[in-house]
């Protein structure tokens, strides 16, 4: 519910809520679209209370509790981390029951992209050669190697996936290093993978030639085995190059797995670019694409939610042990569950974990949760799959990007320059954003705050998912970024 009609505009999103947000902020005595007059100066995305709330009383916000009043709060008044606290703590009790979830319905089939055709079946939408160091010590001097080689003109770039891992590492860290680099070299968006390794790492070159068996555009070389490594490596590449394919071929957008994301969120991020990119995923489950969801300790709070849309029972288990693992890593590691927002999401307006998470999870949409996937795991089936992964950008991107997602939508409201080494599309939750930081931002949710449909800004957002999965390139293929992360939780030697 939504009106222009006073002079502090506001957003009340359920009927229920006992807050609602102020998009472009007001004055101390104005009155509100609520009818509440404005007892401060108040923010841009920042909130308002609607009543009364007493000391102790849970602060409503998407219809869910977003945290508890620290403090009795009148109506009118500021709401947030001066007055509001986390209601979380480290457990959570699931309400779940077996229940059949439907796929969104569409009215029309997905529409063509131009993809390259590969042999392992799902098409990629970008020609590229990925060199894969096992070990962070040769980063450097693959990066070096591989700006010596000129790629044919049919390979559109070439990536080192620099991490600083593979040396040292003991247990689960091993293996999750070992699994991610595994689905990165699956990703159909790499042509062309090369795995490179030093020869005295812990990663040792077999573990992922064990994995990967099978995978026909792989190929593995061990530096200190080599006389000449240049001239090995480069031969490689031509190999590789010389079988990729050399033009673009029609495909469905369903076969375009896409992540979902949300990075330096603000105020508007769970207001119009999460619910908006909620719509392009419920539009890929109709059409029977996959859509891959991470971030697990920006569940918190809203855990309910994403349960609520699980059918089978063994995936909800799936997914509530992996809640429990996350909520026992903050434990373990002696730190509150709700250490988050951080202090840019404060600034734009968001006040607990709570209400960030129940922001954060509109960008899966409506549609049925079918899958819970540990870290490297392929996604093999149509519906939003949750991937293990903390929030951290760099990780939940990479292990996305791990997991088959060839295009990420990024949704921001503070903004950042970062992106993982697949196309990652980046959507301003406000319009400031977008016209501030043109070689951030691809796309401006903010047109949802002032008016535009949501039906019409997905129709929009869905062109530009189209034209990039057909070779259009986004900000940051054009500011040449692209970084992976691996998630790391134990000692190194």
């Amino acid at each position: 519910m939504e009106s222009n009609t006073s002079e502090a505009r506001c957003i009340l999103l359920r009927e229920n809520d006992s807050v609602a947000v102020l998009p472009e902020g007001g004055r101390e005595g104005a009155l509100s679209a609520a009818g509440v007059l404005l007892r401060a100066d108040i923010a841009p995305g920042h909130k308002i209370a609607l009543r009364d709330i007493g000391q102790g009383e849970r602060v409503l916000k998407y219809g869910f509790p977003i945290g508890v009043a620290s403090r009795p709060i009148s109506a009118g008044e500021h709401v947030h981390v001066h007055n509001v606290r986390s209601g979380l703590g480290p457990e959570w009790s699931p309400s779940w029951s077996a229940a059949s979830v439907p796929f969104p319905s569409s009215p029309s089939p997905a529409p063509s992209f131009q993809g390259y055709r590969r042999k392992e079946g799902v098409p990629g939408i970008r020609n590229e050669l990925w060199i894969i160091p096992t070990v962070g010590c040769v980063n450097e001097y693959l990066k070096f190697l591989a700006g010596e080689w000129t790629p044919p003109s049919w390979i559109e770039n070439v990536r080192v996936l620099a991490h600083p891992y593979g040396c040292s590492q003991l247990g689960e860290d091993l293996e999750r290093t070992t699994a991610v680099l595994a689905g990165l070299a699956r990703n159909p968006c790499a042509a062309g993978v090369v795995v490179a390794g030093l020869g005295c790492e812990n990663l040792q070159r077999v573990f992922l030639e064990t994995r990967l068996a099978g995978l026909e555009k792989a190929r593995f070389i061990s530096l200190q085995e080599e006389d000449d490594d240049a001239g090995a490596l480069y031969a490689l590449l031509d190999e590789l190059a010389a079988d990729a394919p050399r033009a673009r071929d029609s495909f469905p957008l369903s076969e375009v797995a896409l992540g979902v994301k949300c990075g330096g969120s603000d105020g508007f991020s769970g207001l119009s670019a999460n619910p908006l990119v909620g719509e392009i995923a419920d539009r890929m489950s109709a059409w029977g694409g996959k859509i891959l969801a991470t971030e697990i300790p920006e569940m918190f709070g809203a855990e309910d939610v994403v349960a609520s849309r699980i059918s089978e029972g063994k995936v909800f288990e799936a997914f509530a042990e992996t809640i429990r693992w996350f909520r026992n890593y903050y434990v373990e590691h002696k730190q509150p569950v709700y250490e988050n927002p951080s202090p840019g999401n404060k600034d734009g307006g968001i006040t607990t974990l709570e209400e960030k998470s129940l922001g954060a999870v509109n960008k899966c949409g409506s549609g049925p949760v079918t899958d819970v996937l540990a870290m490297g795991e392929q996604a093999k089936r149509p519906g939003v799959s949750v991937v293990f992964g903390p929030g951290n950008d760099l990780v939940s991107s990479t292990a996305m990007a791990a997991g088959g997602a060839q295009i990420v939508l990024f949704t921001t409201g503070r903004g950042t320059p970062f992106s993982t080494v697949v196309p990652t599309i980046k959507i301003s939750s406000n319009t400031r954003l977008f016209e501030r930081k043109p070689r951030w931002i691809d796309f401006d949710a903010g047109s949802l705050l002032s008016g535009k449909s949501r039906e019409s800004l997905a129709d929009d957002l869905i062109e530009l998912v189209l034209e990039t999965a057909s070779g259009r390139r986004t900000r940051n293929e054009e500011n040449r970024s692209g970084e992976i992360a691996v998630f790391k939780d134990g000692v190194t030697l």
